[in-house]
């Protein structure tokens, strides 16, 4: 109350209601709602009627606040006076109910307004995108009179931003029409945020196009950040470096957004140059201290598998947030150290940072990608700690994917079972477990009992079906599945549904029809496919299949060492020695190079990694020691099998 006390002994007395509402204004501009509160009381005190003016700057500072009592009580005082009608009024009243975030006492006052203009329905239709409610902005849209209230940029770009959040393409390029036709796709703001709408969308193309039809006197920074954030979701670097070179050229001067998107396109090793030439350029600008961009290019190196550059970073940070700890972690836990990732975790614990959702997801994720079982269960043993893993859905789908992908079948399915509130993808990542470890009947019941329960399965749903029949080897039930994608659920098949077929087709030995499958594609076939068709020649031995998936491999992927490993050993199994060595010259003069492969266990809560014909393991002695004697006791059991089918054989001959 003092503080309150002290405020009104600055308010000097005033002679009139424009008076007060200059001064008003002027507490709401210098960012003061709680002066512009206590003014507003005063001029009521004073014995002055607030008029049409007064209330849109007091409506003005209670969305400041966001403070509801405060909202309704101003909202009290309009309805009593004789300009609750007045559309400036109305309009300014639904934006402090919307910035508030109340929605419904926002549409009650848009609906009882006897008159809208179009920044009334700009104000009620953000308000509904803001709090997520996109259906409702395009069902409220509907209902606008278009010839009597003309639509503005405004209005465009809040149905472009929704439009963006459903991740429609399709209606996005409705409201790109629609905005043309309004003749506002020339504004720069609006071109602005169709750039960004269709790189959420997925279509980089129309991004960039949209950003070359702006004139170039009328591009901003956040223009060139809108495409560099496009490029970004696609990791197209390179475009987005030369693009960054001409803004340069131009004379834009690059600000904080602009290294985040930048560093954002350069997430693999290949862009890892790039990445660093990035990085010092914002060290010699002054940008590369803010927080955000140091967890983004944390993230960069991490991603780019520098690691010590990225430990580097984090290590000199002045401070730390949960998201610059989460970075680090995943960019351990994504290259399997789950060791260094579990003592990042402790270390965070320690300083007082909370994990949070995604810290935690990192973490279980990079245990199944890695086999790293132990650590997982510590996890899922600590996951009600800071999430509550029983009411999470996103903790328990990762926690079956982990278990799953861990081979612990069984613990996969008790959270499965348990989990309160099921979705989709919670069905679908259980059947997907089931397939991973060659289940089949289970998988199919439980893609059964989702069907009768009413889930709509999708893509990846079945997707994990088709991959348990290829692993059952189930062909019959593998086209059934794969015909009733396309005709019940209206899915066109993707690549990794063909790929699955060819897959099956190839283990059933079928593979004429594995080829016509793939010459009959509506997308043109990947390696993923070509792949599965090779690997199935060379179980069935058929050279001639197998030199046109080969050929189709060489031009995809000319540098990967797999193929032409595979058409060797077909080679040297068909005994086409001439053909053999014509492959082992074409790696020689292509430079391909074969690396020798990996496997990891872990012991202890350590990982351990032993590579084709290497000994360096500290525990080699012991280790190849034992695997002799296990060598020598499957040859004595083989043996032995071998003389009782001998003596059971001779004996039917006998008699």
């Amino acid at each position: 109350m003092s503080l309150i006390h002290r405020r009104l002994n600055r308010i000097p007395g005033l002679s009139s209601v424009n008076a007060w509402n200059l001064q008003i204004r002027e507490a709401v501009n210098r960012n003061d709602p709680v002066e512009s509160l206590l003014l507003f009381r005063e001029i009521k005190r004073g014995g002055f009627e607030p008029n049409n003016f007064t209330f849109p700057f007091v409506a003005k500072a209670c969305a400041r606040l966001a403070d509801i009592g405060c909202c309704e009580m101003v909202h009290t005082h309009l309805i009593k006076s004789p300009f609750w009608s007045d559309v400036f009024v109305g309009t300014a009243t639904v934006d402090m109910f919307v910035k508030c975030n109340c929605l419904d006492y926002a549409a009650k006052v848009f609906e009882r307004m006897p008159m809208r203009d179009a920044t009334t329905w700009n104000a009620m239709l953000s308000g509904l995108y803001q709090s997520g409610h996109t259906d409702k902005v395009f069902s409220l849209f509907r209902e606008m009179r278009l010839d009597e209230i003309p639509p503005d940029s405004v209005t465009v770009m809040t149905l472009i931003q929704s439009a963006s959040f459903e991740k429609s393409l399709k209606l996005l390029k409705v409201m790109h029409a629609f905005g043309i036709r309004l003749g506002v796709d020339s504004q720069a703001t609006v071109a602005n945020t169709w750039i960004s709408a269709y790189g959420k969308c997925g279509d980089l193309d129309s991004a960039k196009l949209v950003f070359e039809a702006i004139n170039r006197g009328d591009r901003t920074v956040v223009s060139w950040n809108s495409v560099f954030k496009a490029f970004a979701v696609f990791g197209e670097a390179f475009d987005a470096f030369g693009l960054y070179r001409l803004m340069l050229l131009e004379e834009f001067k690059p600000d904080l957004s602009t290294f985040i998107n930048l560093a954002a396109s350069c997430q693999n090793p290949e862009t890892l140059t790039h990445g660093k030439l990035i990085h010092s350029h914002a060290i010699h600008l002054g940008t590369d201290q803010d927080i955000e961009a140091i967890n983004t290019f944390i993230s960069m190196y991490s991603k780019s598998g520098d690691s010590c550059s990225a430990r580097l970073l984090f290590d000199i940070m002045p401070s730390r947030t949960c998201v610059s700890w989460t970075v680090m972690i995943s960019g351990y836990a994504e290259k399997g150290d789950m060791d260094e990732a579990l003592a990042l975790f402790h270390a965070m614990a320690k300083t007082g940072v909370n994990p949070d959702l995604v810290t935690l997801l990192s973490l279980i994720s990079g245990c199944g990608k890695f086999g790293s079982l132990e650590i997982g269960k510590w996890i899922d043993g600590r996951a009600d700690m800071y999430c509550c893993k029983k009411d999470n859905v996103m903790v328990c789908n990762a926690l079956i994917d982990m278990y799953s992908k861990c081979g612990s079948i069984p613990e996969a399915r008790d959270i499965f079972d348990n989990t309160p509130e099921k979705t989709v993808v919670t069905w679908t990542t259980m059947i997907a477990g089931y397939a991973l470890n060659g289940i089949f009947l289970e998988a199919m019941e439980l893609f059964s009992k989702m069907i009768d329960l009413d889930y709509k399965p999708n893509h990846i749903t079945f997707l994990a079906v088709l991959q348990a029949c290829a692993h059952s080897g189930s062909l019959e039930k593998g086209w059934e599945y794969f015909h009733i994608m396309k005709q019940v659920y209206n899915i066109s098949p993707g690549l990794e549904h063909y790929s699955c077929m060819v897959d099956l087709l190839g283990r059933k030995g079928k593979l004429e029809e594995a080829l016509k499958l793939i010459r009959n594609m509506s997308a043109k076939p990947d390696a993923g496919i070509w792949g599965a068709l090779l690997s199935a020649c060379k179980i069935h031995c058929n050279v001639k299949i197998a030199e046109q998936a080969a050929d189709s491999l060489f031009n995809l992927e000319p540098q990967m060492a797999a193929p032409y490993v595979e058409m060797a050993n077909i080679y040297a199994a068909a005994g086409m020695w001439d053909s053999f060595a014509k492959i082992r010259s074409m790696m020689k003069l292509r430079n391909i190079k074969k690396y020798p492969g990996e496997s990891v266990i872990q012991v202890n809560g350590k990982n351990h990694t032993f590579t084709v014909g290497e000994r360096g393991h500290v525990e080699n002695e012991a280790i190849y020691l034992t695997l002799n004697g296990l060598s020598l006791f499957a040859r004595d059991e083989e043996h032995i099998l071998h003389k009782d089918v001998y003596k059971e054989q001779s004996y039917e001959l006998f008699i």
